[in-house]
């Protein structure tokens, strides 16, 4: 998830936005769906999108996208807007053809930003005031913050798609998240009663069942042990050893296998795990950083490794 590890780490310290995981503070501005000025040109602008910062205008369609948002990123290429885009920040790590650049999200440089000669820049928070630095200079900006719910990352991926031309691609890609989601949700074990623990790092910091992950999770019908943290702090609580020992969770998920090479083997190191259920029965899951902390086209693939996970352990 890296300078923090995990954005989704990063939201629970507060730093909250985008690093190579890029999740936000849960309390960040939801994002909202996009409509189509009364007369548009027959290319379909100009746009406005409304979007975390209110309503962007867009006058035509975007050649010149820079994009400082990992998860912006990932969705950008997944509607067909990749041509589109000159630049993407140090974290954007998917796909492997988005032209990465030593850019930040988190500390914006904004005359580095438009020696990139943009067109349209989209972020996930407003460090340093960079919309405003921006719209200065007329370049729009979408603000396009962490997800909380499935429905605010489908509009995100709407609102993309109506300001770079691709709202068709746009379109499809959401009816596909839709159904495959129904489908790998549908095929999952029904009243299994599993407990689970997500890991985000190895503090250990974890996500109770009000983020945007857990809600990934809830999708399974499993009982998160973070929801009985003591100190929730905003739905990413710092857990200790011995509480998550106590828990004895039936399922560990590690989103800390890039950052932190963590894994059953080292888990079973830390003292009193070597004797967790999921460590004894081969029950925990390493996942990749990056796709658990992204609320774009990879969250299918989350809960299809989720999905996995849980019939395995039910059967």
């Amino acid at each position: 998830m890296r300078p923090v590890r995990s954005a989704l780490a990063g939201a629970l310290l507060a730093a909250l936005t985008l690093a190579g995981c890029g999740q936000s503070s849960p309390t960040s501005p939801p994002a909202t769906s996009a409509t189509t000025a009364a007369t548009p040109s027959a290319a379909g602008f100009p746009v406005t999108v409304e979007a975390g910062n209110g309503s962007v205008a867009v006058a035509r369609r975007p050649e010149r996208i820079v994009s400082l948002s990992p998860t912006a990123t990932e969705s950008l290429f997944a509607i067909g807007a990749g041509p589109q885009v000159v630049a993407v920040d140090d974290q954007s790590t998917h796909p492997a053809e988005a032209p990465k650049s030593d850019l930040s999200g988190f500390k914006p440089n904004v005359e580095a930003i438009i020696a990139r000669k943009p067109d349209l820049v989209v972020v996930a928070n407003d460090a340093d005031s960079v919309v405003a630095a921006l719209g200065k200079v007329g370049v729009p900006v979408l603000l396009e913050p962490a997800a909380t719910r499935l429905d605010e990352a489908y509009d995100q991926i709407t609102d993309l798609g109506a300001a770079t031309g691709n709202g068709d691609r746009a379109a499809e890609l959401v009816a596909g998240m839709r159904k495959q989601l129904d489908e790998i949700v549908a095929a999952a074990p029904k009243d299994a009663k599993l407990t689970y623990y997500h890991e985000l790092d190895t503090t250990p910091y974890s996500a109770t069942s009000t983020t945007f992950i857990g809600q990934i999770y809830g999708l399974f019908g499993m009982t998160n042990i973070a929801d009985k943290a003591p100190d929730a702090a905003g739905g990413y609580p710092k857990l200790s050893a011995e509480f998550v020992a106590q828990a004895d969770p039936d399922l560990v998920f590690l989103a800390d296998t890039k950052c932190c090479g963590q894994s059953r083997d080292t888990l079973a190191k830390r003292p009193g795990w070597s004797k967790l259920s999921a460590v004894k029965d081969d029950r925990v899951v390493p996942l990749d950083d990056d796709v658990a902390s992204r609320w774009g086209p990879r969250v299918v693939d989350l809960a299809r490794q989720v999905g996995d996970a849980v019939r395995k352990a039910a059967s």
